[in-house]
């Protein structure tokens, strides 16, 4: 099966986009229990938190949310070569 590079770059990016873009609505709302939930994950794995979420910043949040849709794009596109290239008979 040969797979469609920009449609699989495409739903990658738009996937890893989106959940930052999420994230970034999260800090934006509930900053202090994300910051519970980070340290709780954290100590879980027998880390020391050392953490702290930054307020929201609307401009970090579209660079953020941009650069994680292309690098996601490009990995995707990417995952999708390699999987027509090793595919050839």
């Amino acid at each position: 099966m040969k797979l469609d590079n920009n449609r699989v770059g495409l739903t990658l990016g738009l996937f890893a986009a989106s959940l930052h873009a999420l994230w970034s609505i999260l800090i934006a709302l509930i900053p202090g229990l994300l910051q519970n939930f980070i340290d709780w994950v954290l100590d879980l794995h027998r880390i020391k938190p050392s953490y702290t979420l930054l307020p929201f910043d609307g401009l970090s949040t579209i660079l953020l949310v941009t650069v994680t849709f292309l690098l996601g794009y490009a990995l995707g596109w990417l995952i999708s070569a390699f999987w027509n290239w090793t595919g050839k008979k």
